[in-house]
């Protein structure tokens, strides 16, 4: 993808996280046509839900003017990033994005837990709508929490970009660390290394807390790539049917 392409930015930090800025730059750095729409508040873990932040059928916008990129229109958009990346699909933002480039995420989203990403899920929703897109997350440690050097992440993505193929959906993920590996294909791990798990049930609420699991991943999957300080990349696929012979349904 080295010709000049129309890209959408989102996210589900928040417009305010700098690594929504620092995708962005590496748009404009390529040359592209780019625009930044992302949730106004945190949308972490909506996965693709097409749900309004205030849950009726209208979405409220308002224009940002982001101090790094001013010629980089941006809107805040009180919605998550599945349903930006679906309105930006169908013209929302402009015309109709080439590309939508979600992240750089806080965290690394990786194994099959990355369902629930909201990060992922607006890549995987431009991705069913027709458009390439490439979700983007940084392995920032969660307990203790760590410093996001998102600078790091700019050589990957654009590498990633040069080889994405169109009407691919790519998962990159990001090692924390001044010097990371090379890049990596990888599987996706049996789930992931944070997890919700229930701690207390009372009659009108149930409480949650958030572990880091310890077990034992799959060597070649990007939990254990990760781990050994390599940046990975995998290819998606979205919502399909499994194609196999079955017999005819009984009435």
């Amino acid at each position: 993808m080295n010709s000049p392409l129309r890209v959408l930015v989102t996210n589900d930090d928040g417009i305010d996280s700098p690594g929504l800025i620092a995708l962005a730059r590496c748009a404009v750095e390529l040359g592209h046509d780019t625009v930044i729409a992302a949730p106004s508040v945190e949308a972490s873990g909506t996965g693709a839900g097409l749900t309004a932040s205030g849950g009726h059928r209208s979405v409220g916008v308002s224009r940002r003017i982001v101090e790094d990129l001013p010629d980089v229109p941006a809107y805040a958009v009180d919605s998550h990033p599945g349903l930006i990346a679906l309105l930006a699909c169908r013209g929302a933002f402009g015309d109709r994005p080439d590309l939508v480039l979600s992240g750089i995420n806080f965290g690394a989203n990786i194994g099959r837990a990355l369902i629930h990403s909201g990060t992922v899920g607006a890549a995987l929703t431009a991705h069913v709508n027709g458009v390439t897109a490439l979700a983007v997350s940084l392995d920032v440690p969660w307990d203790p929490p760590g410093t996001a050097l998102w600078d790091v992440v700019d050589p990957y993505v654009k590498d990633v970009l040069g080889l994405i193929e169109p009407g691919a959906v790519l998962n990159l993920n990001v090692p924390n660390r001044p010097d990371p590996g090379p890049l990596r294909w990888a599987t996706l791990t049996r789930y992931g290394r944070v997890q919700s798990r229930v701690v207390q049930q009372h009659e009108d609420r149930i409480e949650l807390a958030t572990v880091i699991l310890d077990d034992e991943v799959e060597p070649g999957s990007d939990a254990a790539l990760l781990e050994q300080g390599y940046a990975t990349v995998t290819e998606l696929r979205s919502v399909s049917a499994v194609e196999r012979p079955r017999a005819t349904p009984p009435r």
